[in-house]
């Protein structure tokens, strides 16, 4: 591929910050979190999208690691306690090429050392269980951004897949944005209604993020970001960061991917199960009816669109690897970014936007976030309101 060399030049100076990877979760289902079965150190491992060669080739210097879990969860808290046990291995196991990151100093600390920085996001409010003191642990637990909601809505918040409750955010799922604010940790508005989306944005006195959604104008599916909210990222000074599954950026395939879920549970399944059953379905379903597939070019479609709108200054990646079942031609798995970047450059995108892309507006976006939460923390402690008390 044309100006492969380059883009793999620029990401030895601006690594990708990639804003979502579910690994851990991964993990937990294929091999109950021991990493001796799946050690990532090792290449290529068939049923996972990332390990440690994978991420260098890929050019990945900085990774928001999820620590998801299903909704459905009987104990949602517990469990994403079990996730970030689980990133906490993987930094102790492979200190060598993954550090621990907090802040965004603490992300170019680790570009200079020539490791891949660490943090990690919670992905859905459900792993609160409405409580500001849960959300507060998570952050002292290391945890720099919370997805309002998952797949399904929250007793506070509005989910783009789900039938509107609350049309948007309570007056609690505001004051779960501002303590957020307060803390320090991002507001992540990907999975989240669009109505939840503009309350957020009302709400908020820091920068957002999409930590993985792409531009609905490119692709219509409820999961992707309206342009009257991407209008609205540079007077927030946030970020939205394009994901690349397929079923989220390329038309044909929201179409495909509602028959392939809709056969899943027909098969008593959930639909986004990534079991070896389940994926053997999914191959039969695809031998039935091929997958429309996406491609390099497709993902930068959406790119393009997003600068347009809202601004280089507020873009980024978010590649979604290791969850979902089905990536694009080229963006296999978190090797492939040098093509995405060789795609840009072929557009005509300058080394100043894809450095922007790629590094600099994620760490701005994280400092930008610690600033407002330093300056809220001189002037008020911790919020005590309960949801009961705020909604009734």
């Amino acid at each position: 591929m044309a100006n492969l060399d380059e883009a793999r030049a620029l990401l030895r100076e601006f690594p990708v910050v990639d804003g979502h990877n579910d690994l851990p979760w991964a993990l937990r289902e294929k091999s109950g979190y021991d990493l001796d079965r799946l050690d990532i150190a090792g290449h290529q491992h068939e049923h996972l999208h990332t390990d440690i060669p994978r991420l260098r080739a890929g050019g990945v210097g900085a990774q928001y690691w999820s620590v998801y879990v299903p909704a459905e969860q009987p104990d949602p808290v517990a469990a994403t306690l079990e996730q970030i046990d689980c990133v906490r291995q993987l930094l102790d196991r492979y200190q060598a090429d993954l550090a621990p990151a907090l802040t965004a100093a603490d992300m170019e600390t680790a570009r200079g050392e020539g490791r891949i920085a660490s943090l990690m996001g919670a992905e859905g409010g459900h792993s609160i269980a409405n409580s500001l003191g849960t959300l507060r642990g998570l952050h002292a637990l290391g945890v720099r951004y919370m997805t309002l909601t998952h797949n399904s809505n929250v007793d506070w918040a509005d989910s783009a897949t789900d039938t509107p409750k609350a049309n948007g955010l309570t007056a609690f799922g505001r004051e779960v944005v501002r303590e957020m604010n307060r803390i320090g940790m991002l507001v992540d508005l990907s999975h989240v209604a669009p109505s939840t989306m503009r309350d957020a944005l009302d709400a908020t006195s820091a920068p957002v993020i999409f930590s993985h959604s792409s531009a609905r104008a490119v692709c219509d599916h409820p999961r992707n970001i309206p342009d009257d909210v991407l209008e609205r990222l540079p007077a927030n000074g946030g970020m939205a960061m394009v994901t690349f599954v397929p079923k989220f950026v390329l038309q044909a395939a929201v179409d495909w991917t509602a028959a392939a879920d809709e056969n899943l549970r027909a098969h008593g399944l959930h639909h986004l199960d990534t079991s070896a059953e389940a994926m053997r379905i999914h191959r039969a379903f695809e031998e039935r009816t091929p997958r429309p597939v996406a491609t390099v070019s497709v993902v930068a479609d959406h790119l393009d669109h997003m600068r347009e709108v809202a601004g280089i200054d507020h873009l980024g990646i978010g590649g979604d690897y290791d969850g979902t079942a089905f990536t694009p031609d080229g963006l296999d798995d978190v090797s492939g970014y040098p093509n995405l970047l060789a795609e840009l450059l072929e557009r005509g995108w300058s080394r100043a936007d894809l450095a922007k892309l790629t590094w600099q507006n994620a760490v701005r976006v994280l400092g930008a976030a610690e600033d407002v939460a330093r300056e809220l923390q001189s002037r008020r402690g911790p919020s005590h309101a309960t949801i009961e008390s705020l909604d009734g």
